[in-house]
């Protein structure tokens, strides 16, 4: 097993004894909606665990063999589900404390993070900054005060930011699942289709739509990441009851992630 992953995984250990609280991680205006959001997951339907599941069973077998995550979420521009399905399971790994998650996304064509996606995440509580201008700017987005923000930008899946093999390709749209059968490098591919809030783009519906699939999204990679975290400390129960490892500490190595503060 990764020496960092060993030392990680016995800190959270000793810190879980103590009952220190899941989201002491998250800042704190995140922290009622992602309450909501654990609230709700009970709510997910047999049939969408079973495909969540796959996803699950590839962290944990990851995470119990001492091996980084890699999850790259990919949708046609890259503009709105994928970045929300990026940012909230690298939340949801945090939250949980799930060793060596890397999230990623990218699409089948590069154009813009959408600033309604920005929007969205913004009155979820999560930080979310320009950093730069033009027509594909970047946002860095920061959930925690103890990792560095997600830079959220557009870009084809297979971008040099991204991992280019011993990945997990997870797709978010039906069009993207259509175009990609095999993605190149992927040692795992699911399909979690989402519908694309661009549908109420103009409308009274807009925010709403974005909040709905924002919050949906959410629901869906804290399941996944709740149960990770859970089956590696072999609970079946309540989460509450449920001692949760602690992420390797440093650069994870990945390509969307600066340093807090820069």
């Amino acid at each position: 097993m990764n020496p960092k992953l060993s030392i990680s995984i016995l800190a959270a250990t000793i810190v879980s004894a103590f009952g220190s609280p899941a989201n002491a991680q998250l800042i704190d205006p995140v922290r009622s909606f992602v309450g909501g959001v654990e609230e709700s997951v009970t709510s997910l339907t047999d049939d969408r665990k079973q495909l969540l599941n796959g996803v699950v069973d590839y962290v944990l077998t990851r995470a119990k063999g001492g091996t980084h995550t890699k999850l790259v979420f990919i949708c046609t521009h890259n503009s709105r589900r994928s970045h929300l399905a990026q940012i909230w399971c690298q939340t949801a790994a945090a939250h949980y404390s799930v060793p060596g998650v890397e999230t990623y996304s990218g699409g089948t064509e590069a154009t813009a993070c959408n600033i309604r996606t920005i929007h969205a995440l913004r009155r979820a509580g999560l930080s979310a900054v320009a950093s730069s201008q033009g027509d594909n700017p970047t946002y860095l987005v920061q959930y925690s005060d103890l990792h560095p923000p997600i830079r959220a930008f557009s870009k084809i899946f297979s971008a040099r930011c991204n991992p280019t093999s011993g990945f997990a390709a997870i797709l978010c749209c039906s069009q993207a699942d259509k175009q990609c059968p095999v993605v190149s490098g992927a040692d795992g591919r699911f399909s979690l289709q989402y519908e694309d809030p661009k549908l109420a783009d103009g409308t009274p519906e807009e925010a709403r739509r974005y909040d709905d699939r924002s919050f949906q999204i959410a629901q869906e990679m804290f399941y996944v990441m709740l149960e990770v975290s859970k089956r590696l400390n072999g609970c079946n129960g309540d989460s509450k009851q449920c001692a949760t490892p602690a992420p390797p500490k440093g650069d994870l190595g990945n390509g969307e992630l600066v340093p807090a503060g820069k």
